[in-house]
């Protein structure tokens, strides 16, 4: 059953009860990177494994996500700042225990490439922000190989 979120602001990236940040250099340049992130929506599949679809919606001001599994979001794009940042907010989902969440893609040039760091900011119910910490090292290894990935597919 889908419920509604809090709407946060990005400000909630830095104030959330529970915060996992990773990061991770490609050799992509940021303006790709970006490019990948917020104007194709909806080739994250092909880079993401975690994610079966998504589109934009609202003339690009949101998205509907669909996750592996059968978790979906509805979110609204709270930053597109090229090509630095990428955030947006979950408004709308099927999970349980969550009561807001954003995430936010920060790019940063590095040489000839790009330090990718994803903030994946948090707050719900005791169990979910439990199961949150317990589930940092996949969320970190999912991350890598989404990064990889793409960083792959951007040098084809």
């Amino acid at each position: 059953m889908a419920h509604r979120l809090r709407p946060v602001g990005i400000d909630f990236v830095e104030t959330a009860p529970v915060r996992l940040v990773f990061a991770r250099e490609v050799a992509a340049p940021p303006e790709a990177v970006f490019g990948a992130l917020a104007e194709d929506v909806t080739g994250w599949s092909e880079w993401f494994s975690a994610v079966r679809s998504a589109r934009p919606t609202g003339d690009g001001a949101g998205r509907e996500v669909r996750l592996l599994g059968g978790t979906r979001f509805e979110e609204t794009v709270l930053v597109a700042k090229s090509p630095e940042t990428y955030a947006y907010r979950v408004d709308v989902t099927n999970a349980p225990g969550i009561r807001a969440l954003v995430e936010e893609w920060r790019l940063t040039p590095v040489g000839g490439g790009t330090r990718v760091q994803w903030t994946f900011a948090a707050d719900g119910a005791a169990a979910f922000r439990g199961v949150l910490r317990v589930a940092r090292p996949g969320l970190g290894r999912a991350f890598r190989d989404a990064v990889t990935a793409l960083d792959r597919r951007l040098a084809d």
